[in-house]
């Protein structure tokens, strides 16, 4: 079932991948994708104008439910950039064939991406070997995914004797609160929502030291890309701008809370405290080795290799640091 779903959404992507060449530089205006309910500072800039200042010309900012749906508008010519997708979406596309490349790291974290298990069934890190047979909702081709897939092989859970059903993280919050599902993967708000009816089975920390990393990037199509580089430059340095006011702290971070919340249509309180366990490297962070300079190259080939085993995906690239592209990321630096 996984892996019809996937191929099924990749396979819609690259079909309609000709779609990019619709969108016309002329119109004046660019689509961007975000999520809701992942606070984030470029957010102070989205509301504040920063960007459209910036650029000259107008932002359409268009939320989404996944990072898969985000590539899928992506290869339609929908959405020029699309901020914080999930690596493993990424890896999911480009491996499908889809032409989009990473262009900065957008947010590092690991306890806000997670699987919660249902209270009633009273199984924790010990007793993970029970989830054998159990319902589990996963946003298929997400962090999530790939979260779940690593914690269950921790575990020694074979995840074929699963039912695992496709679901959006809310929807996944909301099976789960109401007893249609065992488990289930997201991050966020919906994450939040799912600890009210059960239990994590791995912190942050004990995920990292499993190799469980967990980070989103800013992504465009590669002919984005290679035709508007200095715009995309500009967007990233507002972008990077907007971060570094962030982890400053002070006054202006208090200044940017209450903005960020409206948007990310959360309430302060929860703002913060998923803020909190954000990590927004700098732009000479991400162009380090850690990164950029080959840390995310491989990462993405262990991604790939999880899903090529689980029947996620039928192919997995040779070398994924083609689809890192460094050169807006440098060039913001500059400005």
């Amino acid at each position: 079932m996984m892996k019809k779903t996937v191929s099924a959404c990749v396979a819609g992507a690259v079909m309609s991948i000709t779609g990019a060449a619709a969108f016309a530089e002329s119109h004046g205006e660019i689509t961007v994708a975000y999520f809701l309910e992942w606070p984030m500072p470029f957010q102070y800039a989205k509301e504040t104008g920063a960007y459209e200042e910036a650029l000259g010309k107008t932002v359409n900012w268009v939320s989404f439910d996944s990072g898969v749906a985000m590539s899928a508008a992506m290869a339609s010519g929908d959405v020029q950039i699309a901020i914080s997708q999930g690596v493993p979406p990424f890896v999911v596309a480009t491996s499908g064939g889809q032409d989009i490349q990473m262009v900065d790291v957008a947010v590092s974290y690991s306890e806000n991406d997670n699987c919660v298990v249902s209270s009633n069934l009273e199984i924790d890190k010990d007793s993970a070997s029970e989830l054998a047979g159990k319902k589990v909702a996963v946003p298929l081709g997400t962090a999530a995914h790939y979260n779940f897939l690593k914690q269950m092989d921790h575990f020694g859970v074979d995840v074929a004797s699963m039912s695992v059903v496709d679901m959006a993280p809310a929807e996944g919050a909301a099976a789960l609160s109401q007893g249609a599902v065992d488990m289930a993967c997201g991050w966020g708000g919906a994450l939040r929502r799912m600890k009210e009816s059960g239990n994590i089975l791995l912190t942050g920390a004990e995920k990292e030291e499993l190799g469980i990393l967990v980070f989103d990037v800013t992504s465009a199509p590669a002919s984005y890309i290679a035709e508007n580089g200095e715009e995309l430059a500009t967007f990233l340095k507002v972008t990077a701008d907007a971060n570094a006011m962030w982890n400053a702290g002070g006054a202006d971070a208090e200044k940017m809370l209450p903005v960020i919340a409206k948007d990310a249509g959360m309430d302060e309180a929860a703002t913060a405290e998923t803020l909190a366990n954000f990590a927004f490297p700098s732009v000479e962070e991400q162009l380090s080795a850690k990164w950029f300079g080959g840390g995310s190259q491989t990462f993405m080939g262990g991604v790939a290799e999880v899903f090529l085993d689980s029947g996620s995906i039928d192919k997995a690239l040779d070398d994924y640091s083609g689809t890192v592209n460094t050169g807006p990321l440098a060039a913001a630096k500059d400005m």
